[in-house]
């Protein structure tokens, strides 16, 4: 299921200027979890989450990959802990 996400998103995911890291799909306090991790030069910010969340909604709500109903959690790879 990953590999079919990420080869539907990463092309336009990079267009836009960011890297798809990582592709999970699995369950996460008993709901169904769609995460994208993505990175990109610099830090990543809210805004950033938001335009990726922009430009995958339509083609995951178009070619509807997953049967059942999921959450999706757009965010970023972590580069260490905040003290």
């Amino acid at each position: 299921m990953e590999e079919k996400i990420r080869n539907l998103l990463e092309k336009e995911i990079e267009k836009a200027g960011f890297k798809l890291d990582e592709v999970f799909y699995g369950k996460e306090s008993g709901n169904n979890t769609l995460r994208l991790v993505i990175d990109k030069n610099g830090y990543i910010n809210v805004e950033d989450c938001v335009k990726v969340n922009d430009i995958v909604n339509p083609i995951l709500d178009k070619e509807d990959p997953i049967d059942e109903s999921y959450i999706l959690d757009i965010c970023s790879k972590q580069k260490g802990e905040i003290e």
